[in-house]
């Protein structure tokens, strides 16, 4: 896998100044990170749950809070218990900052699906962790997470199975004891928040991994106007950049699966109106329109070769039988040349969705080759010496150029 493509690259966030803000060539080269790094995964033919393994050593573990005032609201997971969220107290310079980041765990696009999902941790709080490890962006340690080991730090747990856009309106469809409540969820978090103290913000940053950065990018802008007007307030989505790209077998598999969980849980409300006003709402659900609507300064961290997006988009697993792609899928390194030249392809299907967005000023992005899904909460990926680099520059270091 030597051959090589070039992708313009904004490096961004530490100084939080447009001044500062660098452009970068960035070469692609494959690199298989050495570890075993499992995303959360959740489809219909998916039913698992597999966590990476947690190498460090140095953050802290932080307790599950339930949404105070949740069930006045009607702010329910999909089983109809409270939402959770993991809030740790900045200190020192970070007194006044903020960094969010919601959890990742797809999507439930059938009343079947949402309701083995409502049985899980990403369907109800009541299977939720009490506790979880901060670590990479999260992390309280300055030499993991140098820019924001000190903010006010908040881990969004995700229950809703749309990606924290789901509207009641919809529950009237199903028949069954399921709630689809994410954009109550989200408003209530965020008025919770700001009690406790993000109204006086200084700086701010939405984040999320996988469904979460998708969540990132629906919400950011609300997010922007609901802080100080002198806040500087960007968002991250990582491995949030899903594509609508056709399968190995011709089938848009992806489009048909956004499609029925926009419908299933009303999320078209959710959406810009522009979007929707233009074509059909799932579509607009794919990141590479909901771009084009954000005003909010937006960084992008994702893999060219994902391989969440490799094993459920480009070759889903129940329409692949007879396992042609069974090793291919699972570990590039065993792709004969002929699936190489498809997963190049689908990378440079990601290249093309981006093209736009590398001339708008106000964003960033961070695009490795890497076989893998979310990067920025493990320190592994994050910030440490076997990080993946661009011009030698892992994902946090690019920081200093914001």
């Amino acid at each position: 896998m030597a051959n090589q493509s070039r992708l313009r690259a904004l490096l961004w966030w530490r100084r939080w100044a447009k001044k500062d803000w660098a452009i970068a060539a960035v070469g692609f080269t494959l690199t298989l990170f050495a570890l075993s790094l499992i995303s959360i995964s959740w489809r219909d033919d998916d039913f698992k749950i597999t966590h990476p393994v947690d190498l460090t050593s140095a953050s802290d573990f932080v307790d599950l809070t339930l949404l105070r005032n949740a069930n006045h609201r009607g702010a329910l997971c999909l089983d109809g218990s409270v939402p959770g969220y993991h809030f740790q107290k900045g200190f020192g310079s970070g007194a006044h900052n903020w960094l969010l980041h919601i959890e990742g765990g797809g999507w439930c696009n059938t009343i079947a699906s949402c309701s083995l999902r409502k049985n899980t941790p990403l369907g109800s709080s009541k299977y939720m962790e009490r506790q979880v490890r901060f670590s990479g962006i999260l992390s309280r340690d300055s030499s993991e997470n140098p820019d924001f080991f000190n903010w006010n730090k908040v881990k969004i747990r995700y229950c809703d199975g749309a990606s924290l856009a789901g509207r009641p309106e919809s529950e009237l469809k199903n028949g069954d004891k399921l709630f689809f409540r994410g954009q109550i969820i989200w408003e209530s978090l965020m008025d919770e928040l700001l009690s406790i103290g993000m109204s006086k913000a200084k700086q701010a940053l939405l984040s999320g991994c996988s469904a979460g950065g998708l969540a990132t990018l629906i919400h950011c802008d609300d997010f922007r106007k609901l802080l100080p007007k002198n806040a500087t307030v960007k968002c991250l989505a990582d491995a949030g950049f899903f594509l609508d790209e056709i399968d190995v077998f011709g089938n848009h598999t992806m489009r048909s699966f956004y499609h029925d969980v926009v419908l299933l849980q009303g999320v078209a409300k959710s959406l810009p109106k522009d979007c929707v006003a233009g074509m059909e709402p799932s579509e607009c659900l794919f990141p590479q329109q909901l771009i084009k609507n954000i005003r909010t300064p937006v960084f992008l961290v994702n893999p060219a070769y994902d391989f969440w997006q490799i094993q459920h988009v480009l070759v889903p697993n129940a329409l692949d039988p007879h396992g042609y792609w069974r090793s291919c899928r699972l570990n590039i390194h065993n792709c004969n040349p002929s699936q190489i030249k498809i997963v190049q392809g689908f990378r440079d299907s990601l290249l093309r969705a981006l093209s736009e967005f590398q001339k708008n000023k106000m964003g960033g992005i961070f695009i490795n080759s890497c076989f893998i899904h979310c990067q920025t909460w493990m320190a592994e990926t994050w910030h440490s010496p076997n990080s993946p680099r661009i011009n030698n520059k892992v994902a946090s270091e690019g920081s200093e150029y914001f």
